[in-house]
């Protein structure tokens, strides 16, 4: 039977994904969505795309008495926990708002879904909970290490509440997904990554470094012990990162207490791997410099996704040159993201 679903930053990059495979699988939506680094226009397109809407409620999960409007308000069986803050670089200057976001707001948001019987919760967490692997590819059983940065902590120390929060309680389903380092759009241009200011992600930066809007890549380190000397990560698709979302939140129905998955692509590739797929796809170069590595960047870091393939059913169906090609639909489509004065109309 459908559900009627939260989803907590649902309008954002990842969100407003999740938000559209949700509504095409049937499920009524309610997102929740302070605006801070996202754009209400993603779920106008959203609406587009599915033929329908999601309810849309603008506020901020560590708002206690909104929550608990929200849960009364709405018959919500679940929720999907995207909300917070995501720059790693912004976090080591601001390490107060990402716990105050990422830490304080999921307590806040569990307090309230208990108080209004809600148990089953699918949690946006992060290959940062790793730390530095000494190995890879890494599984799920591998210790979560010391994160380098605020951001990683916070989203470790969510962890380890929903950990204690599920082990006091067996009404409670949790599955915290661990991903990698989602890239790419929605294969219509519709809707896509919309950072603010400077990209802290690296397919963003080539995009609007490709189109002038940006002067040059930093290629930070070209002496890794990789096969072309820069680092190694595994990148995979929005959508099928979208797609891993649905998975889970089906898996909470069979099976209680609180599950962990990696959903990345299980390979992985380099940086100069990256800018010539994009050159590809966009028949544009991209000039880079070679800068000195950064502190706590590792040679290489991809996932073991075997555990979300046999216990989810899921697994990836885009290939690097599809995430390429859809990042590059989006950029051309939509060049000051959803800022921008094109009509659209007549994409879809």
């Amino acid at each position: 039977m459908n559900s009627s679903i939260l989803i907590t930053g649902g309008a954002g990059y990842i969100g407003s994904h999740t938000t559209l495979a949700l509504l095409q699988a049937g499920h009524e939506v309610v997102v929740l969505d302070n605006l801070s680094n996202s754009s209400r226009e993603s779920l106008t397109r959203v609406a587009q795309l599915a033929g329908r809407a999601p309810q849309f409620v603008e506020g901020d999960i560590c708002d206690a008495k909104l929550l608990q409007s929200v849960f009364a308000r709405q018959p919500i069986q679940a929720v999907l926990h995207f909300a917070g803050l995501k720059a790693v670089g912004e976090s080591a200057l601001k390490p107060l708002a990402y716990y105050r976001n990422n830490v304080s707001g999921t307590l806040q948001l569990c307090q309230a879904m208990g108080d209004a019987g809600i148990y089953h919760l699918v949690f946006s967490s992060s290959a940062t909970v790793y730390g530095e692997p000494s190995l890879v590819p890494i599984g799920e059983n591998c210790p979560v290490g010391i994160p380098t940065n605020p951001y990683g902590r916070s989203k470790l120390m969510a962890e380890e509440l929903l950990q204690d929060l599920a082990r006091s309680d067996n009404r409670w389903r949790i599955a915290v997904l661990r991903y990698f380092n989602p890239v790419g759009a929605h294969p219509s241009g519709l809707i896509g990554e919309d950072p603010r200011g400077i990209p802290n992600n690296l397919l963003p930066y080539i995009s609007q470094v490709a189109v002038g809007k940006l002067k040059e890549l930093a290629v930070f380190g070209d002496d890794y012990s990789t096969p072309d000397g820069t680092g190694v990560r595994d990148y995979i698709h929005v959508v099928d990162l979208a797609n891993g979302h649905l998975r889970a939140l089906e898996a909470l129905e069979r099976r209680p207490g609180l599950g962990v998955w990696n959903l990345g692509a299980g390979r992985g590739y380099s940086v100069f791997e990256m800018i010539r797929a994009f050159e590809k796809a966009s028949g544009l170069s991209v000039p880079y410099i070679i800068a000195p590595r950064r502190a706590g960047d590792v040679a290489e870091c991809w996932a073991d996704a075997a555990k979300a393939e046999k216990e989810l059913g899921w697994n990836v169906k885009h290939q690097l040159s599809d995430m390429m090609n859809d990042a590059w639909r989006w950029q051309s489509l939509n060049p000051d993201g959803y800022r921008s004065a094109n009509d659209l109309d007549n994409i879809v």
